[in-house]
């Protein structure tokens, strides 16, 4: 086995003690798998946003030793659209191409940084307003846990970087392990839907303005044959202006969006279940396991069966 994949975790003034925990109790159930670090901007102690302050054992230099960046959130009083000198040049010193990932409030620094420009990236959902405000240049989902977005992943609040960091262990050494850690820590291995469930308002202040609750009600109805009429019907908003307003929000258009929320889901299934294939594929809403193919070919590169034998390995009974 070569050596550990190192996990750089930052604490910032007002940090989480939760939230920084998280690193390394997912990573740390791995077996030796992952080496987990924690540092501050300077090496000295940071208080918490609790009654008492931590102390580490590094400084700044060790993010660039990282092969992974994990910045979890901290205060919400302290967040700014300009982070303090310090912490800029702590994220500046991270090597490009360093796998970054941000835990809530950790993605104001981030988009702060310019890390998140022209990307889709989440945050806390009750901060959402104030992020895009200041940073209409990142395409803000706030219904989601977390986004992967290749070599930069922005998870929700709290326990959300529970399952941004489980998302790397399956992605890193697959379903089985992913699981096991899952176990370790008393948490689900994958959590259905997005932090849409937990916001206080159950409909967007302006749901004339935003196709949050069509995307939300889309991922409820995967396998039903869905049109972008029914998502726009949905958004109360003619198709013109959905399809508009829906790639300014997301990125991508309508289409584009379900096929991959349906290659996700697909993925999930053949990781976690027996069901066959042509199954798998009504069970997300592609019309035959031809179709499933095709698309998680373009998406991925491998067929079904081949992304099952990797991640999977030995067949498990259906739960």
């Amino acid at each position: 086995m070569g050596s550990a994949h190192r996990v750089v975790v930052l604490a910032l003034e007002g940090v989480y003690p939760f939230e920084l925990g998280i690193p390394s109790r997912v990573f740390g159930s791995t077996d030796g798998l992952y080496e987990v670090l924690t540092c501050t901007v300077d090496g000295r102690p940071v208080r918490t946003n609790s009654d008492f302050s931590i102390s580490v054992d590094h400084g700044p230099d060790i993010l660039r030793t990282a092969d992974t960046v994990v910045i979890p959130p901290f205060d919400t009083s302290l967040i700014a659209p300009r982070p303090p000198d310090a912490v800029a040049e702590a994220v500046a010193s991270i090597t490009p191409g360093t796998r970054t990932v941000s835990i809530c409030t950790g993605a104001f620094v981030l988009a702060a940084a310019g890390v998140l420009d022209g990307r889709r990236a989440t945050t806390h959902w009750a901060l959402a307003d104030v992020f895009r405000q200041w940073f209409p240049q990142v395409a803000l989902d706030p219904d989601v846990l977390f986004i992967d977005d290749g070599d930069v992943l922005t998870s929700a609040g709290a326990a959300s970087g529970i399952d941004v960091c489980l998302h790397l262990v399956r992605e890193d050494h697959g379903t089985e392990v992913a699981n096991r850690v899952a176990r370790a820590c008393v948490v689900p291995p994958w959590r259905e839907g997005g932090q849409a469930q937990y916001i206080e308002r159950p409909v967007p202040h302006a749901p004339s303005n935003s196709t949050a609750r069509a995307r939300h009600w889309a991922l409820e109805h995967l396998r039903e044959p869905l049109t972008q009429a029914d998502l726009a019907e949905q958004a109360r908003m003619s198709l013109r202006t959905f399809a508009r307003r829906f790639n300014e929000e997301v990125g991508m258009s309508p289409g584009r969006w379900l096929i991959q929320q349906r290659v996700t889901r697909a993925r999930h299934l053949l990781e976690t279940t027996d069901l066959p294939v042509d199954e798998i594929a009504g069970e997300v809403g592609f019309v035959t396991g031809t179709s499933l193919r095709q698309h998680l070919h373009a998406a991925i590169g491998v067929s079904p069966l081949a992304y099952r034998r990797t991640f999977r390995g030995a067949p498990s009974p259906v739960r």
